[in-house]
């Protein structure tokens, strides 16, 4: 299934012969031999405490619902598990309390999940749970739940209380098109999903090359036919003979945060920078805190990062680089370093060094076998790193530059490819359980037809 294919795949039907007015705005006009019918008409909201142990622990996540892995915390955690529900095979699960970023799906596990969601089952054995599936979570992807909702707004955790959910109306075709809908529902998403997964591993191929080419060129230089010579570090092998082979301490001031996080103040006008700022190689002010200009001066007593130097995260996670923009008054929140490089045009070799998977190396054998979540001071002054001669560095510096830029460019590409496909996909499952399209009649391909 090509792109275009599937940006085309609603232009193939047709809609329905005729219309009713479902007085619903998100559901719009329905086909007349459709029917309306609320929530509570149609499913039956479940309480079964499960009272004792021994039951898998169920969470539902944006891929579905898991059993708790407790080793990872992948799912939720909790210290008491005898107020949990149970869940049947077949039972619906809704996060109905965080309505921006919850999900619901129907559990194909026995065990029990925390009291704060919400467990229903439909009550009419002829009709699909899988087209309602796709209403319900329509209803979060397209945020219809989320203005349903009520509650802490400015946290966009909204719940759907259960009356509001009892009274939730949904379009009702007959068992025959709810089946047919959901059948073509689940052929067509699951190319559709086969397409975004492509795309990604597209992208996640397109870094790993950049990457790729970025460490050679910052750890082997420009020239294939240059004299090379053992760096004395193993994860790093050879360089070139004329460079050398510095502890980073020995190429640039570090300063380092303090060990406290100032104050915040809506009305700060300092940008505290936190390690959860400092994303794919660049300042990110999502999420961002502000402190004053009496906290301003305190955290930066040590010096103010300057326009151009490195930012650098010791954990959570280690080893996040990125460079100081202009026009910002920053300081830096707990395991934030700042690096600033004795010669200023070393700044960006530096960068991209440790963008590159030198960094990654230098971490892997401090762990010594363990997992590393951060980086001790002196470990980060004593990173191993290169400095070929200045003319070098603004040789590589130059290709580098346009490499990423190629890159960036193929990698944005892809990305929007995906969004383009994602929102096509939303709009292809709008369009069938509302009955924008008529799917009277359709039956999957045959695998022949399908390829």
């Amino acid at each position: 299934m090509s792109t275009m294919e599937q940006v085309t795949v609603l232009e193939k039907y047709q809609p329905y012969p005729e219309y009713s007015n479902s007085k619903t705005a998100w559901i719009g006009d329905i086909p007349s031999t459709w029917s309306l019918k609320r929530v509570k008409h149609t499913f039956t909201i479940r309480k079964r405490i499960a009272g004792q142990l021994g039951f898998d622990i169920l969470s539902v996540t944006q891929r579905g619902i898991v059993v708790k892995d407790i080793e990872s915390g992948d799912g939720q955690l909790s210290m008491d598990y005898s107020k949990y529900q149970r869940v049947m095979p077949g039972d619906f699960a809704m996060n109905h309390m965080d309505l921006l970023t919850g999900y619901v799906d129907i559990s194909a596990f026995n065990g029990v999940t925390s009291p704060d969601y919400r467990v229903f089952t439909i009550n009419q054995k002829l009709y699909s749970p899988r087209y309602f599936l796709y209403l319900f979570q329509m209803g979060y992807q397209l945020k219809i739940f989320f203005h349903m909702g009520q509650g802490a707004s400015h946290l966009g955790r909204w719940r759907l209380a259960t009356d509001e959910f009892n009274d939730m109306v949904f379009p009702v075709p007959s068992p025959l098109e709810q089946r047919t809908i959901a059948a073509f529902l689940d052929y067509e998403t699951a190319r559709i999903d086969k397409l975004i997964a492509q795309h990604q591993r597209l992208i996640e191929l397109l870094k790993e090359k950049r990457q790729a080419v970025i460490s050679h060129a910052v750890t082997k230089g420009l020239n294939p036919d240059a004299p090379m010579k053992d760096s004395g570090v193993e994860w790093l092998g050879e360089v070139p003979e004329h460079w050398v082979v510095k502890k980073l301490k020995h190429t640039s001031k570090i300063i380092d945060c303090k060990n406290r996080t100032p104050e915040y103040f809506d009305d700060g006008a300092y940008f505290v920078v936190r390690t959860t700022n400092v994303k794919n190689q660049v300042l990110s002010f999502d999420g961002a805190l502000y402190t004053n200009e009496v906290n301003f001066k305190i955290w930066t007593e040590r010096g103010v990062p300057p326009v151009g130097s490195i930012l650098f995260t010791r954990e959570a996670p280690a080893g996040e680089v990125c460079i100081v923009p202009n026009n910002v008054k920053l300081c830096m929140g707990q395991r934030m370093m700042n690096f600033i490089p004795f010669e200023s045009q070393y700044s960006t070799f530096l960068f991209d060094y440790l963008t590159s998977d030198c960094l990654g190396r230098y971490i892997s054998s401090e762990a010594a076998g363990s997992t590393v979540t951060h980086l001790r001071v002196e470990q980060v002054y004593n990173i191993p790193v290169v400095v070929p001669p200045g003319n070098e560095q603004i040789e590589i510096d130059v290709l580098l530059t346009d490499i990423k830029q190629r890159y960036s460019l193929l990698i944005d590409k892809a990305s929007e490819t995906i969004s383009l496909i994602q929102e096509r996909r939303t709009a292809l499952i709008s369009a069938a359980v509302t009955g924008k399209i008529d799917l009277r009649g359709w039956t999957a391909p045959t695998q022949e037809a399908a390829a």
